[in-house]
């Protein structure tokens, strides 16, 4: 058995690539992103043609112009497992233990975001709208941070934890009605 983790270079305790629970969505929005960075592109290259003034360098910035609107509307990717929470950016990603977590907070009042701390000074942030959009990642979080509140480690957050919950359960309620015809 353990021949066989080296060999395929996981360990007993990491799980298995494949069981982490991703955005549903994250595709449709990274490609919708894609779609309005091409038609940023080609009406501001078609404009600039059509007013006679389209150059070489002026298609290059437009070019340039539209990969920066691409990297702005690209969401991040979120997955879950067992025990954490990852969000990949551009660059890096930032994973944080749920079963381990020191607090939960939300920053900003028009653009919310969920900044989660775990015990070992690990910190990720997300648009709570993710965990909304997909039952099986708010089932994760929420799995965590209840091990967390049982193991005394949440100190700062549970009123978030619990808005959140309610915001949650009551969307998803609407949408059930709604898609059942009963609203």
């Amino acid at each position: 058995m353990r021949a066989m983790e080296r060999r395929n270079g996981r360990s007993a305790r990491r799980p298995a690539r494949g069981h982490a629970v991703g955005q549903r969505r994250w595709r449709a929005d990274a490609r919708g992103a894609g779609y309005i960075a091409l038609a940023f592109a080609a009406l501001t290259t078609l404009l600039d043609w059509g007013s006679g003034g389209l150059t070489i360098p002026r298609a290059d910035l437009w070019s340039l112009l539209a990969i920066i609107v691409f990297a702005v509307l690209r969401p991040p990717r979120v997955t879950a497992d067992e025990g954490w929470l990852t969000v990949r950016g551009w660059f890096r990603g930032r994973r944080v233990r749920t079963d381990a977590l020191v607090s939960i907070g939300q920053d900003g009042r028009i653009a919310t975001r969920l900044v989660l701390r775990d015990a070992h000074g690990r910190s990720v942030a997300l648009d709570p709208r993710v965990l909304l959009a997909d039952p099986l990642l708010w089932h994760e979080l929420e799995t965590g941070a209840r091990r967390s509140l049982a193991r005394g480690t949440l100190r700062h957050g549970e009123e978030t934890l619990r808005r959140l919950a309610e915001h949650i359960d009551g969307e998803t309620a609407h949408a059930v009605l709604k898609a059942s015809g009963l609203e």
